[in-house]
């Protein structure tokens, strides 16, 4: 049943708030490309079967970047789905590099930018270098942060630098594809990165980019929460914080709660079932190789492997904020 609210939005601006037209271009983007496949069991049930995978989450598996990060929804997705694929790393406890991190990263996104994966890293490890061992706890609930907000955090980057220099902490900031939080890092110097900044100019500041811009950003008063203890913080003392903040990591609604990471009965249960089916196609090889078309089979095998323990239980509604883009 359609909300009040959604009622109330003129059809232009329901469609642009839920990023309808970038689904339906992709999907024929799809069409096009796989028209002689899709010719054999028909176009409608293509659109099913393709905005199914949509709301069920496994639509951004093995895409391009571009597509991941293109919508609040395949954001969402996609930690959810790292989360998932990758719980196990975290159930037995294993530590891994930043690079490492960035390896797994690229199973599910083969073009997933190291840089990401760098700023995400140094969310954790601060000042140490770049090669030190991270849980995956840690690791994931810094990379939700700044994969999610990143456009955001370009431009708190931006006002960071300005109020350590000095400059008019009301200066409109405009973020752009090159700027980012750690190519200005070593300018900041010894001293501002010791300091900081005061926890209150900067929320201010804060407060005003959330009112003056049209991307994602977390809820005010959960930020002002996050820095109600402080009366000074560093840059990486302040994703620090939003990281291990339990009501943005709630509002964002992609990931469980940290004491509940690594409890999935629903996908542990869809793990077991695939490795005894793994045990028994290795039985069966000797023959199945045989068969035209063995190796296709074996192949979209595998994806559908992947779909299913990524939504081995269904979404819950996602709870974000995020606006059309400028």
């Amino acid at each position: 049943m359609l909300s009040p609210e959604r009622l109330a939005l003129p059809d232009y601006e329901y469609l642009a708030q839920r990023h309808v037209l970038t689904y339906m271009e992709d999907a024929v983007c799809q069409l096009l490309e796989n028209r002689e496949d899709i010719s054999q069991y028909g176009i409608a049930r293509f659109f099913t079967e393709y905005f199914n995978s949509v709301c069920q989450g496994t639509h951004i598996l093995f895409r391009e970047f571009s597509f991941v990060q293109a919508t609040p929804h395949n954001r969402v997705s996609f930690l959810r789905a790292f989360w998932r694929c990758f719980r196990t790393v975290g159930k037995n406890g294993d530590l891994l590099t930043m690079k490492e991190y960035h390896c797994l990263l690229q199973l599910l996104c083969p073009d997933f930018p190291l840089e990401l994966t760098q700023k995400a890293a140094r969310i954790v490890l601060m000042d140490d270098a770049m090669d030190c061992l991270m849980s995956f706890s840690d690791f994931l609930f810094a990379f939700q942060i700044q994969f999610y907000y990143s456009e955001f955090l370009d431009s708190v980057a931006a006002i960071y630098e300005n109020l350590l220099s000095g400059k008019n902490p009301n200066t409109v900031i405009v973020p752009t594809s090159s700027s980012g939080q750690h190519r200005q890092r070593p300018a900041l110097g010894e001293a501002g990165m010791l300091e900081g900044v005061e926890a209150s100019l900067f929320y201010q500041c804060l407060e005003n980019l959330c009112d003056r811009h049209k991307y994602s950003c977390p809820p005010p008063a959960l930020v002002k929460e996050a820095l109600s203890n402080v009366q000074r913080l560093t840059f990486y003392g302040f994703l620090m914080a939003l990281s291990k903040h339990h009501g943005i990591n709630q509002a964002l609604g992609a990931l469980p709660d940290k004491g509940d990471l690594m409890h999935d009965p629903a996908m542990d249960e869809e793990l077991e079932r695939l490795v005894v089916r793994s045990k028994l196609h290795r039985t069966s090889r000797p023959h199945r190789a045989k068969e035209p078309g063995a190796f296709g089979f074996q192949r979209r095998e595998k994806q559908e492997a992947l779909e299913r323990v990524s939504s081995a239980s269904v979404p819950t509604p996602y709870h974000y904020r995020w606006e059309p883009r400028e």
